[in-house]
C-alpha cells in the first residue's frame, strides 16, 4: 500500500476521504518572493507600482484572492472548500515583492493549496502587470510558512 495520500490500494489517484475527519479551524500561511529589477522598484510610489494596467500590488491581491478561492478547480484532489477569510498582503523588501497569503476555514480538511494558490497568482500577476517595463523579474520560491489545525501543526524555523 502506497504511503501517498492520493494513491489509492491499487495504485490509482483518487480523492482523500474526509468524511470522517472533525472539523476544525484550520489556518495556513503561504509567501512567494518576486524579484524586480532596480529600475522598477524605483517606480514605487508609497506601497504601489502603478500602471498603464493599473496599481500593480492590489490588482495582484485581488487575483490572489479569486485563485484561492477556486483552488479546488485547478488541483485535481484539493477539495471544494467555503473559505472563511484570505488575506494578501505585499510589502517590499530591498528588491524583493514579499506576497504573504492567508487563510482560514472551519472545515474537515486544510488550506495550505489555497493559501499557496492565492500566493501563487498574486505572484504571476506582478509579473504579468510589470512584464512590458522589464523581462527581468524573477518568481522566486513559494512556500508554505504555517498551518494549523489539522493532524499535525507546522510553522517553519
Amino acid at each position: 500500500m502506497s504511503k501517498l495520500s492520493h494513491i489509492d490500494t491499487d495504485n490509482r489517484p483518487t480523492m482523500v476521504d474526509v468524511s470522517n475527519k472533525k472539523e476544525t479551524v484550520r489556518e495556513a500561511h503561504a509567501q512567494a518572493v518576486v524579484r524586480l529589477p532596480a529600475d522598477i522598484v524605483q517606480h514605487i510610489s508609497g506601497d504601489e507600482i502603478g500602471t498603464k494596467k493599473g496599481p500593480v500590488f492590489a490588482t495582484a491581491i485581488i487575483a490572489g484572492v479569486m485563485a484561492a478561492k477556486k483552488t479546488y478547480e485547478l488541483i485535481p484532489f484539493c477539495h471544494p472548500i467555503g473559505l472563511d477569510n484570505c488575506n494578501i498582503a505585499i510589502a517590499m523588501d530591498g528588491n524583493n515583492a514579499v506576497i504573504d497569503c492567508r487563510c482560514k476555514v472551519v472545515h474537515k480538511t486544510g488550506v495550505e493549496m489555497e493559501a499557496l494558490t492565492g500566493a501563487s497568482v498574486a505572484a504571476l500577476t506582478v509579473y504579468d502587470m510589470l512584464k512590458a517595463m522589464s523581462h527581468d523579474i524573477v518568481i522566486g520560491e513559494t512556500r508554505l510558512m504555517a498551518k494549523t489545525g489539522g493532524k499535525q501543526d507546522f510553522t517553519r524555523g
